[in-house]
Order: structure tokens, then sequence, then C-alpha cells
């Protein structure tokens, strides 16, 4: 049996521009770590919203988060994390699902 080599050769410092660190000519790293920051920040503020829908639906039902968490089908951690807007800890799916199983469809308007 073979070995799986995982040993760290090198660590990407925190806000550093990891298309440099591979490699990329710098005029083109810099355009690239943009254009990601800013796909980053359209699905933070779309997470974010989601977010605002769901602890809004909570507090209008003054609900206790354990209360919502069984209509939710999600743990009493995972509501807290919704209405502390702890956005990392969720993908948009996980999301608009919790907001379908409250009668809140997601509809998606581009551009």
């Amino acid at each position: 049996m073979n070995k799986v080599d995982t040993k760290v050769r090198h660590v990407t410092k925190r806000g550093a521009n990891i298309f440099a660190e591979l490699g990329f000519a710098p005029a083109e790293a810099l355009r690239y770590q943009a254009e990601s920051q800013a796909l980053i920040g359209q699905t933070l503020l779309l997470k974010e919203q989601l977010m605002d829908e769901l602890a809004a639906w909570i507090e209008a039902q003054n609900l206790k988060q354990a209360d919502a968490a069984e209509i939710l089908h999600v743990t009493r951690p995972r509501v807290s994390d919704v209405v502390n807007k702890k956005s990392s800890k969720f993908t948009i799916d996980s999301l608009v699902e919790m907001l379908a199983r409250i009668g809140k469809p997601v509809t998606l308007v581009v551009g």
C-alpha cells in the first residue's frame, strides 16, 4: 500500500494574494484577487439577506430558538448561527431550504 504524502510545504498568510503565490504575473494576480473578492462579497451579501429573512420570521413568530429549530429541521445552535449572522457556517442552498420550509420560497433575479 502506498502512503499518501500529507506534508505541508507552504501556508499562505492571511490577506496574502494567493494568485501571486501561485506564480501569476503581478497585474494578473491583482485582477484575479479583486474578482474573487467581489464574488465573495456578493455571496456574503446574499447569505446575509437570506439570514435576515429567517431571523425576521423567527422574531415575528415570537419563537424560541428550539421551536424554530424544530420547524426548520435544524439544531438549535444552527438557529443561533442564523440569528447571529454567522454566514460562513451556511451554504446558500441550506438557507434557501430553511426558507422554503417556512413557506418563503426564494426567487432569484439575475441582472
